[in-house]
C-alpha cells in the first residue's frame, strides 16, 4: 500500500516551520523544532543534540546560495513523513532532488535523514 500524498499545507508544523526556516536561511528557527536529543543525518554525516544540529544548519545556510522547491510528501506512520525538494544553486553538481525523511515526537523532530 503506497503512503499518502500529503500537500505542503498538510505536513506537521514543525516539518513546515523547518523547511520555511530553512529555506530563508533562519537557523535558530530551524533548530527550534529539534528535540534536545535529535540526530540529522545529511551528507554521510550524523549531528546529535541541540548544540550540533544548530551549528550544521549555520554552517549549511552560509555555505552556498541555493533555492528550493518542494516536489512532493508521503505521509507514512504517524509521526512520520518524507518530503521531497529540489535544490538549485552554486554548490558542486548545482542542482538535486533530496529525500527529507522525518521523525516526530511530542511535535518535534526527532529524527531527519536528508538523501538523494
Amino acid at each position: 500500500m503506497a503512503s499518502p500524498r500529503l500537500a505542503i499545507a498538510d505536513l506537521p508544523a514543525a516539518v513546515g516551520t523547518y523547511l520555511r526556516a530553512h529555506a530563508d536561511g533562519d537557523a535558530a528557527s530551524a533548530a527550534a523544532v529539534f528535540t534536545p536529543q535529535a540526530t540529522v543525518i545529511d551528507d554521510g554525516h550524523t549531528h546529535r543534540g541541540a548544540a550540533a544540529i544548530a551549528a550544521w544548519l549555520t554552517r549549511s545556510s552560509s555555505e552556498y546560495t541555493y533555492t528550493t522547491t518542494f516536489v512532493g510528501a508521503e505521509g507514512e506512520l504517524p509521526g512520520q513523513c518524507t518530503v521531497t525538494q529540489q535544490l538549485d544553486g552554486d554548490f558542486p553538481g548545482s542542482s538535486v532532488r533530496l529525500r527529507y525523511r522525518f521523525l516526530l515526537d511530542g511535535g518535534l523532530i526527532s529524527h531527519l535523514e536528508i538523501a538523494p
